[in-house]
């Protein structure tokens, strides 16, 4: 009977372990989320608004992880998109008084329409000339929200933006206090998380890993590759957009600052910090990350020798980024208790 297990087991065939990490990995996850569930009643404001921000920058990195992760794709225009979503969201608020909704749907949107034409012809360059080309969106962005007065009012930015109201009718709830937004927010990434692992494990999927893994052999398989990168570019906007409708709303003023380097750099060093193509890589880097900055604001005058000195020192103690070293912690987990039985 054992020889017959044996002779049916190929390299293909799952073992038992992979299984058990998966119910830790699980479980883990619902520690998680019960953790952040009771977070408003022990952290202050001031905790809770880095927790805020936190989870806004993670829709731009999961659109990130998409392009680069699975897709093979370096863009630095992340933050454009980013700014896009925030500036769509204060126009529609300030102007048109629609509701959060309607402004965030809108956002998500306006960036992957936007995204569309500038991803035609980008697409059609390759490795560095397409990271080069990306850059050049963000220089423009910057140039663009600065001069156009008449729509963004130039460096003196969209203030009095709205808070987000909910309800419809004559039901109709504002979200003032921090707790309250950090629910929304919370809701809003965990919808986010969802959609995102939902699309990974389609075949769509499996063909953006095809497409990274070797796109010349997708290709002669019948795989649409250049199709399915600007789907991809598309919908990595549609993440950002959605983040910066959020932040608009949040912070109620938009500036053309959000188009600055800085906010497509952090959400590049989120990615590559946690783990890229790793599903928890963006929900890990989003948080440690932003904690780590803000934690630095004790010390204004090196805040950002230190993060640098911290970036330098995790590419060399977890090049992988962050997300392996959790997966191995969740593997000793999943290996304590075993008997010999298990051992294979």
């Amino acid at each position: 009977m054992k020889q017959a297990i044996l002779s049916n087991t190929t390299l293909d065939t799952p073992r038992l372990p992979a299984a058990r990490v998966a119910a830790v990995n699980w479980s883990a996850c619902a520690v998680g989320v019960v953790a952040l569930l009771c977070a408003p009643l022990f952290l202050g404001d001031y905790y809770l608004h880095a927790m805020v921000l936190a989870m806004i920058f993670l829709l731009p990195a999961l659109g990130l992880n998409l392009i680069l992760g699975y897709t093979g794709m370096l863009s630095l225009a992340q933050g454009v998109f980013f700014g896009l979503g925030a500036y769509a969201s204060a126009l529609m608020s300030i102007h048109f008084g629609t509701p959060f909704l309607v402004n965030f749907l809108v956002a998500g949107l306006v960036a992957g329409l936007v995204a569309l034409p500038l991803g035609i012809p980008a697409l059609r360059l390759r490795d560095t000339s397409f990271v080069m080309c990306t850059l050049g969106m963000v220089v423009v962005a910057q140039m663009v929200s600065k001069n156009w007065i008449d729509l963004t009012r130039g460096d003196m930015g969209l203030s009095g933006v709205a808070r987000p109201r909910l309800g419809f009718g004559d039901w109709v709830y504002t979200v003032i206090k921090a707790p309250e937004y950090f629910y929304l927010v919370l809701a809003v990434a965990a919808l986010a998380v969802a959609a995102f692992v939902a699309l990974i494990r389609s075949p769509a999927g499996r063909c953006m890993v095809a497409i990274r893994d070797n796109e010349t052999l997708a290709e002669s398989l019948g795989v649409p590759t250049w199709t399915y990168k600007l789907l991809v570019f598309m919908l990595s906007a549609v993440f950002a957009g959605l983040g910066g409708s959020l932040y608009a709303h949040f912070s109620t003023v938009v500036s053309p600052l959000v188009f600055q380097a800085y906010y497509s750099n952090t959400i590049l060093i989120i990615v590559l910090g946690g783990g890229v193509g790793k599903v928890p890589g963006a929900i890990i880097g989003s948080f440690v990350f932003v904690a780590v900055s803000e934690a630095l604001r004790i010390t204004p005058e090196l805040r950002m020798v230190i993060y640098g000195f911290v970036l330098l020192g995790l590419v060399f103690l977890f090049p992988q980024g962050l997300a392996p070293l959790f997966q191995r912690a969740a593997e000793r987990i999943a290996g304590i208790g075993k008997g010999p039985r298990d051992v294979r």
